[in-house]
């Protein structure tokens, strides 16, 4: 498990030109400008840090939902503890602690997506299956899931099908009795690779789902009764 401390991702933000130059925004080709559509939330702004800091936008949007203090360590503690639970349930899993959250990382050794394809594989659901009880052992988290695609095919294809990975990830683990108001998913399309789309070992590792876990509003509170707030 790695630990990324806010610090030091903040810093490296300010110095590594998160601004997007009006240049580089008119140098970008059709299919750069079509992977951001669609992203939700705070998507757009943790892709940035992400691309800035090599967390993706998952840790991106832990980043910017970072609390700090006393609180944010208390909730920080909670989360170290998960993350550990995280990768013994699923060593095949890249798990991350960034700020008050965990990146989680599901690519192709635990969760597979065949070209063109959002539907879950066997052994995909039996990786899914073993995260279940550590996510039902934290009840106060939020987990947000960003779906990936390969080059393969338009951006506009490639954003709708990442949504859709994402969906299939959320309504599978709704259906082994999670909370789906727990969840927001949100397709990335083409965006932050994380390996190269020209071989098809890249394109496979590409194929992906990434989760952003952070403390509810409850797990909030709490932390705040308990650091004297």
């Amino acid at each position: 498990m790695k630990k990324v401390s806010v610090f030091i991702v903040i810093v490296a933000v300010i110095f590594s030109n998160v601004l997007v130059s009006c240049e580089a925004t008119k140098n970008a080709n059709n299919t750069q400008k079509g992977a951001g559509i669609g992203a939700i939330g705070g998507a757009l702004i943790g892709g940035i840090i992400g691309n800035n800091t090599g967390l993706g936008t998952a840790g991106g949007a832990l980043i910017g939902a970072a609390i700090g203090g006393g609180t944010g360590a208390l909730i920080g503690k909670n989360m170290d503890k998960q993350a550990r639970e995280i990768e013994t349930a699923l060593p095949g899993a890249q798990v991350e602690r960034v700020g008050e959250g965990i990146r989680l990382v599901l690519g192709e050794n635990a969760v597979r997506f065949d070209t063109s394809k959002s539907t879950l594989t066997a052994a995909a659901k039996a990786n899914l299956d073993k995260l279940v009880p550590v996510f039902n052992q934290y009840p106060d988290t939020n987990i947000q899931i960003f779906g990936y695609t390969d080059s393969t095919g338009s951006p506009e294809f490639n954003l709708r099908l990442s949504e859709q990975r994402a969906i299939s990830v959320e309504k599978y683990l709704e259906s082994k009795g999670l909370n789906m108001s727990r969840f927001k998913m949100v397709g990335m399309g083409i965006a932050d690779p994380i390996a190269s789309n020209d071989t098809p070992e890249g394109r496979s590792q590409n194929r992906r789902v990434e989760f952003a876990i952070t403390a509810n509003e409850k797990m909030v509170q709490d932390a705040q009764k308990q650091s004297g707030k």
